[in-house]
């Protein structure tokens, strides 16, 4: 299942860390995030909850760039 999420980030090297992060969260098999539109397309594996592998992508998100925002609704 692939799901896109509206992000606030503030620099082009601040989206290339937070996709970084977000790719090393169990559940995600594959994340781009887009620093010009400001948005975060996550694929997610088989059968997992989706908003549960997004909370551990936020946190992981927030622990490389503690001012980016990830818009979860």
């Amino acid at each position: 299942m692939k799901k896109t999420y509206k992000i606030e980030v503030d620099c082009a090297n601040c989206a290339l860390k937070m996709e970084e992060a977000a790719k090393k969260v169990e559940g995600v098999t594959d994340v781009t995030v887009s620093f010009m539109t400001q948005k975060m397309k996550v694929e997610f594996a088989e059968g997992v909850d989706d908003k549960d592998v997004m909370q551990a992508v936020l946190k992981a998100c927030k622990r490389v760039e503690d001012d980016c925002e990830i818009f979860l609704d």
